[in-house]
């Protein structure tokens, strides 16, 4: 079980937790990832280092909290009015952002320092929510879909597996053989 306690929403914690995610960032831009420190980041904050480990416990767990909210999706899928087109540009996009340097590095940053496996959780939950909304607007337009869990298992998994395996292999075409794959298999 992490170390991390349960937060409020809002109040001092969400300020503090805002402060110490933007110093993060900041600092990551200015002197590196490698010259982070848990003193460094919270003199940026404007905390105490001692606030730092209370709330996150080391710098590997604050480092993958802000990758985790950075791997949050900025805004819904695209809406091309049909479920392949819709879920294709989803697994594209997706392959994309997380093949990408930083992706990977965020990928990497949210599992090695997730002792509880809730970030992960976190992870996979964002691609599961926008899938959901991909495969109810295909509902509502009357398209048979698979469930979120099939995606998750016939898309997702294998895009995972390439990032953090065979990455040299990962192009669009791809995902959109994926996303083809699952939507022409007898359900």
């Amino acid at each position: 079980m992490s170390s991390r306690p349960m937060v409020r929403p809002g109040g001092r914690s969400a300020r503090v937790q805002a402060a110490v995610h933007a110093a993060v960032r900041e600092l990551e831009s200015e002197v590196g990832r490698d010259a982070l420190t848990v003193p460094l980041v919270a003199d940026r904050a404007g905390v105490t280092p001692s606030t730092i480990y209370r709330r996150w416990g080391n710098l590997q767990e604050l480092l993958s909290d802000v990758a985790v909210e950075r791997l949050r999706p900025e805004a819904p899928p695209v809406d091309t009015g049909r479920l392949a087109s819709d879920l294709a540009a989803w697994a594209e996009q997706f392959l994309e952002e997380m093949a990408s340097a930083s992706g990977r590095a965020y990928v990497r940053d949210a599992l090695l320092g997730d002792p509880d496996g809730s970030n992960a959780g976190q992870c996979s939950a964002y691609a599961a929510e926008q899938i959901a909304v991909i495969l109810g607007r295909a509902a509502d337009r009357g398209e048979g879909a698979p469930d979120v869990e099939t995606v998750l298992d016939r898309v997702v998994a294998p895009v995972m597996y390439r990032i953090l395996f065979r990455p040299d292999l990962l192009d669009a075409a791809y995902a959109r053989r994926l996303v083809a794959a699952l939507l022409d298999a007898p359900a």
